[in-house]
């Protein structure tokens, strides 16, 4: 797999080892307490797929420069912030196999922290008169809180449709791709009406992804170190089960939501969910529209000239939706 993603890599490869130096530069902090858990967040940094996404938007239109670095360095030092305000939110102690910040040092440090990893995005755009790229982040921040709020809201009552389930998605996972694409194309120079094209592909990325990340629910134990049927254990409303309860019989339905809200942590009851699901054709139908929205994003980057960036932005979407279950 990381041989994989060194291939997709490959136009971007320089790009990306300076761009890990630029965004270590841009955590620094002469508080030491800061210093030493930005260093720590660092560290533990993952695949840097939404840099990725920057970087070759950016060369599929134009010269990859400094603003491309800056519009990197903003996606990931907001990303990193709700990442951190997430995991208090949820009271979550790990994220990707790490401790998270708030089992390290606590709620309090950790929202602080948070907040001085947003300051430093805006401060980082404003100091350069970024305004469009903070434009595009901002916007993607805004919707992502109210996606989040949206899914709260919904999942007291577990009546999500599919309608809804996307606005959730689209909001909560897709609008920071969607950033990422849009903020790559602005930083190369790319006309108005293209950064909306681009935010647009990015948009269909996430929503492909997010369903793929649903899939996962129902996939072998310990893929990815996400155990089987931990959104069924947290009344997560994804689309395998939206689409298995809609076509469900009025009794089974009371029964699988009855699971939900009272018996979600009972590993018996998790798996008669899980089974349900698939012999409800749920798993089937969420594959199929993962890959309409994979194919719908393809269309539209091919409007765009042929070049090795555009080669590998196709790459890593195929990679982020068609990781093995």
């Amino acid at each position: 797999m990381s041989q994989k993603l060194d291939e997709i890599k490959a136009p971007i490869a320089p790009v990306m080892e300076e761009f890990e130096r630029k965004f270590r530069e841009s955590m620094k902090s002469p508080v030491p307490l800061l210093d030493r858990i930005t260093h720590y967040i660092v560290k533990r940094k993952g695949k840097q797929m939404r840099p990725m996404f920057v970087f070759l938007s950016a060369g599929l239109h134009g010269p990859v420069g400094d603003t491309s670095h800056r519009a990197a360095t903003l996606i990931e030092l907001l990303h990193t912030a709700t990442l951190v305000h997430d995991d208090v939110v949820d009271d979550s102690n790990e994220r990707r196999g790490f401790f998270s910040l708030n089992a390290l040092w606590k709620n309090k440090i950790a929202v602080l922290v948070g907040d001085y990893l947003l300051s430093k995005g805006l401060l980082l755009s404003i100091g350069n008169k970024d305004f469009r790229l903070l434009e595009l982040v901002s916007e993607a921040v805004k919707v992502m809180s109210e996606g989040e709020l949206l899914q709260i809201e919904k999942a007291r009552r577990l009546d999500i449709t599919e309608d809804i389930y996307y606005e959730i998605i689209r909001r909560k996972t897709a609008s920071l791709i969607a950033a990422c694409c849009a903020c790559g194309a602005s930083s190369a120079g790319a006309s108005d009406e293209t950064v909306q094209q681009m935010h647009r592909f990015g948009e269909l990325i996430g929503i492909a992804f997010q369903i793929k990340d649903d899939l996962f629910d129902y996939g072998p134990e310990g893929v990815i170190g996400k155990p089987t049927g931990i959104d069924i254990k947290e009344s997560k409303m994804t689309l395998p089960l939206i689409h298995a309860l809609s076509k469900a019989s009025q009794a089974d339905k009371k029964r699988i939501i009855h699971i939900i809200k009272n018996h979600n942590t009972d590993n018996k009851k998790v798996r008669e969910v899980i089974r349900f699901v698939e012999s409800s054709g749920g798993i089937t139908y969420a594959t199929e529209r993962m890959y309409h929205y994979q194919e719908e994003a393809f269309r539209l980057l091919d409007t765009f000239p042929a070049n090795a960036y555009r080669d590998s932005l196709r790459s890593l979407v195929r990679y982020t939706t068609e990781r093995p279950l």
